[in-house]
């Protein structure tokens, strides 16, 4: 196994966790923060996901000899920002969170789950997804009107790195956002005390309460976002690369560790998409047999990374909120914009996914259950009307 590790392939790791972690983390804290989880408990979530992606891609990568990259639901923490508090608060969260691991793994050891997943019209999914994401990439423009000053520069950054060079957009907001709060906002004195004493997070134990409001407003849709948009879209660029992996045994791996990391209030993680493809290519290396290495590597980054979790959440909470969500926005832009192309490509099923998305991003919830699932609810049975009214003319 050493024989097959390479330069190229450590170089590539290194820069999947980093780009991984650092264009995802803003997204992360903020879905928590809406659901009501504390400083302490968002530190102790990034901890342990950080830990259980590192673990994950370490044994997967080097058992299968594959370069399966393991990623936190980015959607699905956008989806808790668009859902905010519910009853029963952050405890009701957690169990949500253990529900939706559960049914992660029922996905892998049960297949005809997997396949309902699958018969999820893509239109109507990708349309709940850019429904979601709507909000917070609203957040950048109301962070320029909050203070120009602050929020422009983030903005600017942005635009300009990601005409070039698009891996680096987020991490250079986030480096403009650090600059944002050296020079323009008045930090406390201790702030080098603060961050010091914060950054090594401790696991915080949360006693998962489960409630049918929770389940059906979070859970459930969290489980169909990070399925569609995440686990199934991994495999499928593992595949693109000629590497067959085992989407039972992944799915049902990454469940398990959702439902340990949710108990410390952990959104669930998943298959990697994008940085399952940094891994996946030549830069890697030029042999696919060698190039799980670059995996295994992004998952020690991972791990290192949420050692210090603590640390870097103490830091950028000092800035304003809305700086935050505007750099958690800028992350999302690309999923937003792939999203909403995929819901509307198609002319037979473009009412319905507006539907979708309209219900989505309308953030009402009807019987305490979150848009989300209801605008899933309203595309399907106007996709449904329009199919059986054209098969009645027949």
């Amino acid at each position: 196994m050493l024989k097959d590790f390479s330069i190229s392939a450590l170089m590539m790791g290194l820069l999947t966790a980093f780009v991984g972690f650092i264009s995802s983390f803003a997204v992360i804290m903020q879905g928590l923060q809406a659901m009501g989880a504390s400083a302490p408990e968002i530190a102790s979530a990034l901890l342990a996901q950080s830990v259980a992606m590192g673990v994950l891609a370490v044994v997967f990568s080097s058992w299968f000899r594959m370069p399966i990259s393991i990623a936190w639901s980015t959607p699905g923490a956008a989806l808790l920002s668009g859902i905010s508090a519910i009853e029963g608060g952050f405890p009701a969260v957690v169990g949500a969170f253990v529900v939706c691991g559960a049914l992660i793994i029922l996905s892998g050891l049960f297949r005809p789950l997997g396949r309902a997943i699958r018969m999820i019209p893509a239109p109507l999914a990708n349309a709940m997804l850019a429904g979601i994401l709507l909000s917070l990439c609203l957040a950048p423009v109301k962070a320029v009107a909050f203070n120009p000053a602050l929020g422009l520069p983030i903005v600017l950054t942005w635009m300009v790195v990601v005409s070039r060079w698009r891996l680096w957009a987020v991490p250079a907001a986030l480096g403009a956002l650090v600059l944002v709060l050296i020079f323009g906002v008045e930090l406390p004195p201790d702030v080098f005390t603060q961050i010091g004493a914060a950054i090594h997070p401790d696991l915080t134990f949360i006693n998962p309460v489960f409630t049918w409001h929770g389940i059906v407003s979070v859970g459930i849709p969290l489980f169909i976002v990070t399925m569609a948009s995440q686990n199934i879209p991994g495999i499928a660029i593992l595949k693109v690369h000629h590497y067959e992996p085992p989407p039972g045994v992944l799915f049902a791996g990454t469940g398990i560790f959702s439902i340990l990391g949710g108990l410390v209030g952990g959104v669930p993680v998943n298959m990697a998409a994008i940085t399952a493809a940094m891994c996946a290519s030549e830069d890697a290396h030029p042999d696919p047999n060698k190039r799980y290495w670059a995996a295994i590597v992004g998952g020690f980054g991972y791990i290192g990374l949420g050692l210090v979790a603590g640390g870097i959440i103490a830091f950028v909470s000092l800035a304003p909120p809305i700086l935050l969500q505007a750099v958690a926005g800028l992350g999302l832009v690309a999923a937003f914009s792939s999203a909403a192309f995929a819901a509307y490509k198609e002319p037979d099923t473009r009412e319905a996914a507006a539907i979708t998305f309209l219900v989505t991003a309308s953030g009402t919830s009807f019987a305490g259950i979150s848009g989300a699932f209801w605008g899933l609810v309203a595309g399907g049975v106007m996709l449904g009307l329009r199919h059986f009214l054209h098969a009645s003319k027949r």
